[in-house]
């Protein structure tokens, strides 16, 4: 039951994610190429994959997570918009072909925190992708991750939700512990359900080998939602757009 409470209150601690920004970069690294079907990895309650249906996509979403995806069911009914959607593990990835383009946004990536299941998803993906196919996802950077994550603690309080969030530090640099306590009003009480997110971001460069061990070319770089592959001082968000190119 309390997965059920976490997916239906998520969308309420992630109204300001900036999922308008995730769905342009998409279409502009997209640019004019004749792209239709894109697969969202990780897609939760489905926020990037009704957008870009919206935007005129063939979507599917996938997520490993059933109760996240039946939010995203009802939303995408709601929005009059048709999404195929996969309950599956990334790492686990199957069944799908010819993909023009799999995205894995907001995180996601960094929850694959061992080398080995990186380079399965990685592998996997560019299996999925049809030829010329592009593989788009984030991670957070170590900068980040170390000044604004580490030892740092979260809340938010609204009349019917609320949580707190402490953020620990992992043994490997790059890792972290994301602690969630989360209290729903059920009537007059609150119930109360408890989380543990196990997260690790690498250097650039690892991502970069990964992709170009599993067959990827033309690997670019870019933070913060700009096009520039300028980095800002202390870029928040780094992004990775690889090519399916086989030979």
């Amino acid at each position: 039951m309390a997965y059920y409470q976490l997916a239906s209150v998520y969308d309420r601690f992630m109204k300001e994610a900036p999922y308008s920004r995730w769905v342009d970069f998409t279409k502009a690294i997209i640019g004019n190429r004749p792209y239709l079907r894109i697969a969202d990895l990780g897609c939760g309650t489905g926020e990037i994959a009704i957008r870009l249906a919206k935007e005129g996509y063939h979507v599917t979403g996938v997520d490993s997570s059933r109760d996240m995806l039946t939010v995203a069911d009802q939303k995408a009914y709601d929005e009059k918009v048709d999404i195929q959607w996969v309950c599956q593990d990334i790492r686990e990835l199957n069944g799908l072909e010819n993909i023009d383009v799999c995205v894995s946004y907001c995180d996601v990536i960094n929850y694959i925190t061992e080398e080995k299941d990186l380079a399965v998803v990685f592998d996997r993906v560019y299996a999925s992708l049809a030829r010329e196919g592009l593989f788009m996802f984030d991670i957070h950077s170590l900068d980040h991750v170390s000044n604004h994550y580490i030892n740092h603690t979260f809340a938010d309080v609204m009349e019917d939700v609320s949580y707190i969030w402490f953020c620990r530090e992992g043994a490997e640099p790059g890792e972290m512990f994301h602690d969630l306590t989360i209290f729903v009003k059920d009537g007059a009480l609150y119930q109360r359900f408890d989380e543990i997110h196990h997260q690790r971001t690498y250097p650039v460069h690892f991502y970069e080998r990964l992709l170009e061990k599993a067959g990827f070319q033309n690997i670019s770089v870019y933070y913060d939602f700009s096009l520039t592959k300028e980095p800002a001082q202390t870029p928040e968000r780094i992004f990775f757009v690889a090519e399916k190119i086989p030979e």
